[in-house]
């Protein structure tokens, strides 16, 4: 059974950090790109940053110089270390494959809350 378990969000204070943390069952995870997506009520799921196999990564301009995305192969896990944030990165945080959804269509984790708020 494929799944993808997120960890890591909570409260956070603006100009704070989190780490967030993916790890998924099944080696099968290792050969294709990762991706951290994240959700706000009433707005579409967006991709937030992306890592490949071999450890390239792609950021959205939203995040870009404050998030960074890795994974350990060995783990079968992906983060997202997030500094610098707003309050405007309060959502759920979703990983991925990217494209997502490859291994298994349709399938999303249940996502981790990250609320920045003084």
């Amino acid at each position: 059974q494929v799944q993808l378990v997120e960890s890591g969000g909570g409260l956070a204070q603006p100009g704070g950090s989190l780490r967030l943390s993916c790890a998924a069952s099944g080696s099968i995870f290792r050969i294709y790109p990762m991706g951290w997506y994240r959700e706000v009520p009433g707005k579409q799921r967006e991709l937030v940053a992306t890592v490949t196999s071999g450890g390239s990564t792609f950021y959205a301009d939203s995040v870009k110089g404050r998030f960074a995305i890795s994974r350990d192969n060995a783990k079968n896990t992906v983060y997202l270390q997030m500094n610098s944030l707003k309050p405007e990165d309060t959502a759920v945080y979703y990983c991925n494959t990217h494209p997502p959804a490859i291994v298994t269509p349709g399938y999303w984790g249940q996502g981790t809350q990250v609320t920045v708020s003084s």
